[in-house]
């Protein structure tokens, strides 16, 4: 999620300033258009430092905790090396070794302030379905909406059948997946559709937890057959938004007189 935030920026930064460079002729150069259609890549270690940083503003312990398994590891290595007679060569060793465990480290605690930096807000379930990189296909709009409590159903598709994610309490997401599993057993009877409800909740599954929980559902299709249904689930269309009551502004007819000036 900051890798992505970090190089969209970066891209939007760089196409701004070669709009006002070319502002005044009104025209772009071919490099110019060319750095545009195929911006530069990312390196590793910028990632890397872009995950440290946004997992150090949530948990400020990373830093001593990848310090001390690098320290630990390599201490391991000298003191084995000088038992073994080779304090060198498992020195050396050792140091690659305690690096890979740090960033181990920082890949979990990375991807743990992530989820938290999310809780809680509207679409989070959905962004956390999103780290499933196969296997699954979500829509990226929800296909329940309460309009006056704002929550939210997203649904799936897998080898595993139909999957519909809520977000909301409990006592009132409930109704409304009932209301989109009856509207998808319409259309595919035969195919199992599972309910989830993330939250913080009795009974509830926490955003962190839900990737593997989808995960884990076991498969009873096929990959032909699921590319199938989600054809089909496609074919319902997006939910009607509620529209407010009042003068439909298409439908308004010009006051005449007040045109004339009378």
């Amino acid at each position: 999620m900051a890798f992505t935030l970090t190089a969209g920026r970066a891209l939007d930064l760089g196409t701004m300033a070669r709009t006002k460079d070319t502002g005044s002729t009104g025209r772009a150069s071919a490099s110019d258009r060319t750095s545009e259609k195929k911006p530069r890549k990312e390196r590793w270690y910028r990632q890397v430092w872009a995950a440290y940083q946004m997992t150090r503003r949530q948990d400020p312990s990373v830093t001593w905790i990848m310090l001390g398994i690098v320290v630990g590891v390599i201490a391991i290595g000298v003191v084995a090396g000088i038992l073994w007679g080779h304090p060198v060569y498992l020195t050396l060793v050792s140091v690659p070794i305690g690096l890979t465990g740090a960033l181990l480290i920082l890949t979990r605690r990375a991807e743990r302030a992530a989820f938290r930096s999310i809780e809680g807000q509207p679409g989070a379930s959905r962004a956390a379905l999103g780290s499933i990189r196969r296997g699954w296909t979500f829509e990226d709009q929800p296909v329940a909406i309460d309009a006056r409590s704002q929550d939210l159903v997203y649904r799936g598709v897998g080898r595993a059948g139909v999957v519909l994610v809520s977000e909301g309490p409990s006592t009132r997401v409930k109704k409304l997946l009932e209301q989109e599993q009856r509207r998808v057993t319409r259309v595919l009877p035969s195919v199992p559709v599972t309910t989830i409800q993330c939250g913080n909740d009795d009974g509830q599954i926490g955003l962190q937890q839900l990737p593997r929980k989808v995960q884990k559902l076991r498969p009873t299709l096929t990959k032909v057959e699921a590319a199938e249904v989600t054809k089909r689930l496609r074919a319902l269309g997006a939910p009607k938004l509620p529209i407010p009551k009042g003068v439909d502004p298409m439908r308004m007819r010009p006051d005449r007189k007040g045109i004339r000036g009378r």
